[in-house]
């Protein structure tokens, strides 16, 4: 809580928010929730706080090197409270156009002020005055430097290694339209729950409700919500388990996999649930679903998302799915959705942009390997398996399927058996490939397996 006030105004929870962030390394949305639950905010100062929050987070580097250009001292020299502020103000003058230029300096002052910054208000004020200034003559007051590496990773607010590794994997002009779609507010997918509604009638009663909700083709249950959406448990339908948040990306993988009613059916890495209660509902809730994760709490949530959906089929097994030996040849159908870097998801966690790095990369695409072989010998003779990842890197994508099948000469890739879900989408004969840039969804690769 801020120390001036105990019922802070959207900048200074906005402020708080990122001071809990810097000082005990929280995750922005799980300290963001904490935030706005704690507080009382109307609808308004709520998704200013959660567009600064985000924002600043998605934007820091810009920022920092802003900061860096326009004041005495280097953005990291600062006092940490001091440069978040600054931060809460450059993000208004520079990314939000709906804020006059005065109120976002003016508000900026009185924030150093009400955090006992007194002395150092008037750098807030000398600074984005600076900023307003450079910008009066059209001009864009970061100055770029001329090494196209990092050019874009200032410019877009990327690690230099993220930025270095997309361009040589696709280009300069690809990476930044793909950082640029990073870089927007993300909306939200919504899987309708074909057990309990139809689409039509979700979407009647969202729209009943003030909530924009649309189709998004070929996706039979899928709509996506745009604009003010408001609390998501209070919607209609959450509560009685007519649909659930899951990005359109996402759903592919349980379509790929294929689930058909009254087959056993693993996955591997089920928590928080998503994509097994997705297969459930393709499989009519009939069958057997064994949901798998070692870590306890995760698989209480996957419990927890199947009640709410009012579905019995799936069955929960604690266990690092590298030693769950007892599983061998019991699966007709294999999902290993490993843990991964999560570079496919950017704009809904920018957070990963600072937390990952080439070495953790490197520890996950052993684990995804390791996992990926042992979940291979779940699957019965002549059945399939189908691995998937939410990030955009060969190096836990295709080179772990082609290190795989050089081990294993008695698996081979398999097509999609529904060509109507997947011809929009980039594939090839080495798997699934979904660029956000191109398909405004999250970034994913999967492939299907066969076992001979």
């Amino acid at each position: 809580m801020s120390p001036s006030k105990k019922n802070p105004n959207a900048r200074q929870l906005a402020l708080d928010i990122l001071r809990e962030i810097d000082r005990n390394n929280s995750y922005t949305d799980i300290a963001l929730n904490r935030g706005l639950n704690q507080s009382d905010l109307n609808p308004s100062d709520r998704s200013l706080c959660t567009e600064l929050v985000y924002g600043i987070i998605r934007h820091q580097r810009t920022l920092d090197t802003l900061i860096d250009q326009l004041g005495k001292k280097k953005a990291q020299q600062q006092p940490p409270d001091l440069r978040r502020i600054l931060h809460i103000g450059l993000y208004q003058l520079r990314y939000l156009d709906h804020i006059p230029p005065s109120a976002a300096v003016n508000t900026s002052v009185n924030l150093a002020k009400a955090y006992q910054l007194n002395r150092l208000s008037g750098v807030v004020n000398g600074i984005l005055r600076q900023y307003i200034r450079s910008s009066e003559d059209s001009q864009d007051p970061l100055i770029l430097p001329s090494n196209p590496i990092e050019k874009i990773a200032i410019q877009s607010s990327f690690p230099d290694w993220m930025i270095a590794m997309w361009v040589h994997q696709w280009g300069e002009a690809t990476t930044e339209k793909l950082c640029h779609w990073f870089n927007q507010t993300p909306t939200i997918d919504i899987r309708v729950n074909p057990l309990k509604t139809t689409l039509e009638t979700l979407q009647t009663q969202l729209s009943e409700a003030g909530v924009n909700a649309t189709p998004l083709p070929p996706f039979p249950a899928t709509l996506r919500l745009q604009g003010k959406i408001g609390r998501i448990q209070t919607l209609p339908g959450f509560e009685q388990g007519h649909w659930t948040i899951q990005d359109s990306s996402a759903q592919l993988v349980s379509y790929l996999l294929d689930p058909q009613p009254g087959e056993t059916i693993i996955d591997a890495c089920a928590a928080p649930g998503g994509k097994t209660t997705h297969i459930a509902e393709l499989m009519g809730d009939q069958g057997t679903i064994i949901a798998c994760d070692r870590t306890p709490s995760r698989l209480k949530k996957v419990q927890q998302n199947a009640q709410r959906l009012q579905l019995n089929s799936i069955q929960t097994r604690v266990g690092d799915s590298r030693h769950l030996s007892q599983l061998i040849n019991q699966g007709d159908r294999v999902l290993v959705d490993v843990p991964c870097s999560g570079l496919g998801t950017l704009h809904r966690h920018p957070d990963i942009r600072w937390r990952q790095t080439p070495e953790n990369i490197q520890e996950l695409s052993r684990l995804q390997q390791e996992i990926l072989t042992q979940a291979a010998q779940w699957v019965k003779p002549q059945g399939t398996l189908v691995y998937a990842t939410c990030t955009l890197n060969p190096t836990e994508n295709q080179q772990i399927i082609e290190t795989f099948l050089t081990h294993h000469p008695q698996w081979n890739r398999e097509p999609p058996s529904t060509d109507w879900l997947f011809s929009p989408f980039v594939t090839s004969s080495k798997g699934i490939e979904i660029l956000p840039h191109e398909h405004h969804m999250d970034g994913f690769f999967m492939v299907k397996l066969k076992k001979g």
